[in-house]
């Protein structure tokens, strides 16, 4: 033990002897595992969000839409656009037909319709507005943190009533309390009647900080050419995937999909979400990792080099200690450690600046979740340590199979 402790003692003060040719020499290896980590730690802030996302609107709950949802719905194609629709009558049908089935809800956006939202002359710039039926808020798990959601009746009677998020609050009415006021949409008046609790930025398309929510009435009654809607059926409990065989079976009767033909909607759930999530982020972590090697394999053959020409430069210093009794073996554990040494610290400087950066763009970008996981950290620190234990063998070889009477006549 005391052996290796003198061995990495005289690694850390051949690195300090040369600090700049230490540090040019681990660059690749400090650029590959800032990447790898502060990569690392974005995609696993975005799962994390979304997890928690999902799980708010309930892990009982199938969402329906006529066309693609998740991370990768990306450009749709002619026939996604020019499916029917899912309507209302879809989802009663669900709630009545499929016994599986708790509830049906459903929220409906105005694609490519302006919506201009103000109080006292103050402008909502930025907000996500949808018509929702009086059930949305228990269907969808939608917490409230001062006030109430609207009522059946007031559905029913396409009330001017609205329920806001506190981003949206703030936005208007500042520190006071919106409760009860009347804000403008569309030139017409609504009475808040509910704020919702803080939450992050939805990834669903529900509620945000900037949603703007009234009843489903109401909407259509304003945009009655809107026909877009999302349903939110919820299952019973412990009965989600049965619930959702039940409505795919059903939707394809009632959309009339032949046997042979696939689906033209889409069903999914939270965990079905997260999956495709996975399956994207590993796509991309499988090219950030192949980007990070080539640094990596930069930096091996860097230590490589520069413990070649250390071996050159120190001849005389091995013959010294083969002559004093020094083995092969001794030898070639004080260069594979020197080189070990050399790439662990550059590892070291490497997650101290993944970690600096993930604070920066949590600073700097808030909207942008950054969390590192400590798997990211022991496998970039592993990593490092390998390359010099790969890399070092050859010099650490070489520096073994010197002759001593030669090492000590080496000028």
């Amino acid at each position: 033990m005391i052996y290796y402790k003198e061995n990495l003692t005289m690694a850390l003060d051949t690195i300090m002897a040369h600090k700049f040719r230490s540090f040019l020499t681990v660059l690749g290896i400090i650029v590959g595992i800032v990447t790898v980590v502060l990569i690392s730690s974005i995609l696993t802030g975005a799962r994390d969000e979304l997890v928690s996302q999902v799980e708010d609107y309930g892990i009982n709950n199938v969402y329906a839409f006529h066309m693609s949802m998740g991370p990768s719905r990306g450009r749709r194609s002619s026939e996604e656009r020019k499916r029917k629709t899912l309507t209302v009558a879809d989802a009663m049908a669900i709630k009545e037909l499929c016994p599986s089935v708790q509830d049906v809800s459903w929220q409906e956006m105005p694609f490519g319709t302006r919506i201009n939202i103000s109080y006292k002359g103050k402008s909502l710039r930025s907000y996500d507005f949808m018509g929702t039926p009086f059930n949305y808020g228990s269907v969808a798990n939608v917490r409230l943190d001062n006030g109430r959601f609207f009522t059946q009746s007031e559905d029913t009677h396409r009330l001017s009533v609205v329920v806001i998020g506190p981003g949206a609050a703030e936005a208007m009415f500042g520190d006071t309390d919106p409760i009860g006021k009347e804000i403008l949409i569309n030139e017409r008046l609504f009475r808040v009647l509910g704020v919702t609790e803080k939450s992050k930025t939805s990834m669903l398309g529900g509620e945000g900080d900037n949603t703007i929510i009234i009843p489903y009435s109401t909407f259509q009654k304003m945009l009655p050419w809107n026909d877009m809607r999302i349903l939110f059926i919820q299952s019973k409990s412990g009965m989600r995937e049965k619930a959702l065989e039940e409505v795919e079976s059903l939707l394809r009767v009632r959309r009339r999909v032949k046997p042979s033909e696939d689906n033209n909607f889409e069903l999914t759930t939270s965990d079905r979400f997260i999956q495709e999530f996975d399956s994207i982020t590993s796509v991309v972590a499988i090219g950030v990792v192949a980007i990070s090697s080539i640094g990596l394999l930069v930096g091996g053959i860097g230590v490589m080099n520069i413990m070649l020409v250390s071996v050159t430069e120190r001849t005389r210093e091995i013959g010294v200690r083969k002559a004093i009794g020094a083995t092969k073996k001794d030898i070639i554990l004080q260069f594979l450690l020197e080189a070990m040494t050399l790439t662990g610290v550059g590892g070291i400087l490497g997650i101290i600046l993944a970690l600096a950066g993930s604070l920066l763009i949590s600073v700097l970008v808030p909207s942008l979740p950054s969390l590192i996981p400590i798997w990211s950290v022991i496998a970039a620190l592993t990593v490092s340590v390998v390359i010099g234990l790969v890399f070092g063998v050859w010099p650490a070889r070489k520096a073994a199979l010197l002759d001593p009477i030669e090492a000590l006549r080496y000028e």
